[in-house]
């Protein structure tokens, strides 16, 4: 490998389109979040503006490409063998942080991995050339722009604190004067808060895109001789001034004569802003290092002089970025947009915790999320004794969410939060990040655009008693994985860079490999999670409004749950009679996601009693009691999974022959039953039910009669407490199974005789 910093820059290459794809399905929330969750318009125009947006702020990109080269450490200071191994060192480590954010759905900043990468790396490197010196620790401060990095670290913590506050405060103020019956509205209240909201995102557009190209440095007569760049960093209060009149003018002309919602014209402008942005500020996060790492490779062949021996300080000056390389880059990012799964994924998180509707709670409250869920009840509480009733009563009433009837499918259909949330989303964030740029400060975009999102959802309500908790828990998760960032990305930069300077020549091509392998393996660990959506046997939530639909849906789960239940004993016993760990722990995973799903559909019972037709709410209590025995049946079969597996993790004395043989009797007789009870209720021929409770004496008889020998041994030749005890536990907890089936069984059969008749339902309801 005589070429060894050739075949680093083709794999950096790679490597960045590599990075690009990971990047935008990370990134996509930030634009994407407003105007899906709004339903303003169909995801396929929503696409195609923000894909116009990614590929034009991808061309405007070219003045940001600087910060990869030496916003972060001096160039200066290291050689050119030095500084390759920081840029691998970078990509490698970026690639697969953000493909395991992407993975696990969690969206995250590109702007503070790589920045932090950078850090951890060039520190790697400058201690190993101090060290090589005999110099102390303090010597690194020469090597690195610690000024930028402290600037990166308080804009991680402004943009959490500012965006979060000034969406929710702009947010309830919006909704306010706008109510949910915002449509009916006077014309000019539109107007009002159209010219507000696209004065806020126009200039948005030529703060963070016009400003960043060559043109913006151009004088021009009609400015005076000035450059666009000069002009709107000193006209702010003028542009904005002439842009509100105007728009607020436009927009008016457009509700009153042209009949247009002028709200989702904010969404499509907002989300066209967002999209240009996000290409023009975090391309550089994406390809900027590869650049920087050509440049310097190109410099170094023309020098002539050793890789070792020739200094980077030409990275120090600028250099400007090929546009046909803006432009690939530009058409990769919109092709990822378009196809990327993951991208999807990371969008739901953030749409999840912004719903003002009833979804599925991803993350589990803690003492964090209900201290202040808590500290928020008693600021409320606080508040309502200050401001006087009628104003309380007035407020109250803007917050008023129309009521609906819909049926199932129309909820589904619902948008997360309406277009007034949506139009302040882009449009708070569009003005924090114009603000950020025109004071130079590092604001991440995703943070922004997230923390915004949230702020606006706690003051809209989203987060109600019922799902305050969980979704406070999902934003301090979100928070803790961006800290986590800025830590792994720096720490493991550091390590890998280490890796390289211990050998190159052997480790390039090993952590390459490596690197390529786990992206690989992800992706298609991903793509088998995401084609998996709906599995044969999983359980489903009941959206009937009779008695026969209920019990034909009814019928449906409950088979399920006997098959998947008949699987979960069988390889309990399976497990303990060959000492099995890795079939016990895939048990336990199974019985965890069956018991998952039936709390589901407890969960759900609220909305299925509201559901019923009046002359069906019968149905309601035989549901109840169906839910509660499937409850029972996956509570002993967790039971007992979960001691099967205990028992052989903790490496204790294998069951003896007898007692394995006396288990597989059993479980050959819960098969038996579970199959009939299966083919019963798939047939939907009821009358069988009557037959296969006429046995449950006979199973019951055999499980006692084991119980019995059992008893016998532990008197006369047992020696294993633990074997003891793990025997009782399961023939105990298979006698509560059995139980509760023939519950659930006598359940359909006295249904059955007193004319809530399941044998005559039509199956195609």
């Amino acid at each position: 490998m005589d070429n060894i910093y050739l075949y680093m820059i083709i794999a950096l290459a790679i490597l960045a389109i590599a990075d690009l794809v990971v990047g935008v399905s990370n990134d996509a929330v930030n634009f994407l979040n407003s105007a899906i969750g709004s339903k303003a318009v169909s995801f396929r125009t929503i696409m195609i503006v923000a894909s116009l947006g990614v590929a034009v702020g991808a061309v405007f990109s070219s003045g940001m490409m600087e910060v990869a080269r030496k916003g972060i450490f001096n160039p200066g200071e290291f050689m050119f063998a030095e500084i390759m191994i920081i840029f691998m060192a970078v990509m490698i480590t970026d690639i697969l942080l953000l493909d395991f954010f992407n993975s696990v759905g969690m969206p995250t900043s590109t702007t503070v991995s790589i920045v932090f990468e950078l850090l951890g790396a060039a520190v790697a490197i400058a201690l190993i050339k101090i060290g090589a010196d005999g110099g102390n620790f303090n010597d690194v401060l020469n090597y690195i722009n610690t000024s930028k990095a402290s600037q990166i670290i308080f804009g991680i913590l402004l943009s959490v604190v500012v965006a979060f506050s000034i969406g929710a405060f702009v947010q309830w103020i919006s909704r306010l004067l706008l109510s949910y019956n915002f449509e009916r509205k006077a014309h000019w209240v539109g107007a009002l808060f159209g010219g507000f909201a696209l004065t806020a995102i126009t200039y948005f557009i030529f703060m963070k895109g016009l400003k960043g190209t060559s043109y913006a440095k151009e004088s021009f007569d009609i400015l005076g001789g000035g450059t666009m760049k000069d002009f709107l960093e000193s006209q702010v209060l003028s542009i904005v001034l002439v842009s509100s009149i105007f728009w607020s003018l436009f927009s008016y002309a457009l509700i009153a004569f042209a009949k247009t919602n002028i709200y989702k014209l904010i969404i499509i402008v907002g989300t066209f802003a967002l999209a240009l942005a996000f290409a023009g500020n975090d391309l550089v996060n994406f390809i900027g290092v590869p650049v920087a790492a050509y440049n310097a490779f190109t410099e170094w062949v023309a020098s002539g002089l050793p890789a070792s021996k020739f200094s980077m300080e030409v990275l120090a000056n600028k250099v400007p970025t090929n546009n046909w390389l803006l432009f690939g880059a530009g058409m990769i990012m919109v092709l990822t947009l378009w196809f990327s799964k993951k991208a999807k994924g990371v969008v739901k998180t953030s749409l999840d915790l912004s719903s003002q509707g009833e979804t599925k709670e991803r993350f589990q409250p803690n003492f964090l999320s209900r201290g202040f869920v808590r500290s928020a009840i008693l600021m409320s509480q606080f508040s309502s004794y200050i401001l006087p009733k009628s104003w309380q009563t007035k407020i109250e009433k803007q917050f008023e969410t129309p009521v609906v009837a819909l049926t199932k499918s129309e909820e589904k259909e619902l948008p997360a939060f309406d277009m007034v949330r949506a139009a302040v989303n882009l449009m708070v964030a569009a003005v924090l990040i114009s603000i950020a740029t025109s004071y130079k400060l590092p604001l991440s975009t995703t943070y922004v655009t997230f923390m915004v999102a949230m702020g606006t959802s706690l003051a809209d309500r989203a987060w109600g008693a019922e799902s305050a908790v969980y979704r406070v828990a999902g934003v301090l998760n979100v928070i803790g994985g961006w800290f986590f960032t800025a830590f792994s990305a720096f720490t493991a930069a550091a390590l890998v860079a280490y890796l390289l300077n211990l050998n190159l020549h052997v480790m390039f091509p090993i952590l390459l490999l490596a690197a390529l392998a786990l992206l690989i393996r992800s992706s298609i660990a991903h793509k088998k999670k995401s084609t998996a959506t709906t599995e044969e046997d999983s359980l489903t939530k009941t959206g009937s409004k009779s008695v026969q639909g209920v019990i034909h849906e009814s019928a449906s789960n409950i088979s399920n749950v006997v098959k998947r239940g008949n699987r979960i004993y069988t390889n309990a016993v399976k497990g303990l009679a060959k000492q099995d760990l890795v079939l016990l722990k895939k048990n336990k995973k199974q019985i965890d996601k069956l018991s998952a799903e039936v709390d589901d559909l407890r969960d759900n019972i609220f909305y299925f009693i509201k559901n019923l037709e009046e002359t069906s709410l019968r149905a309601s209590n035989f549901y109840i009691n169906i839910l509660g025995y499937l409850q029972d049946m996956t509570q002993s079969l967790e039971y007992i999974s979960k001691i099967s597996h205990k028992h052989i993790n903790n490496n204790h004395k294998k069951l003896k022959f007898s007692q394995i043989k006396e288990l597989k009797e059993v479980d050959d007789a819960l098969e038996t039953l579970f199959n009939d009870t299966k083919e019963a209720f798939d047939s939907r021929s009821f009358e069988q039910i009557g037959a296969i409770i006429d046995r449950k004496k006979d199973v019951f008889d055999l499980v006692t009669s084991k119980i019995v020998k059992q008893v016998a041994r532990t008197r006369t030749e047992e020696s294993s407490p633990k074997n003891t005890t793990l025997y009782f536990g399961l023939l105990l907890e298979t006698k509560d199974l059995l139980t509760a089936t023939m519950n659930l069984l006598e359940e359909y059969h006295n249904s059955h005789d007193s004319n809530v008749e399941p044998a005559t339902i039509n199956v195609e309801e």
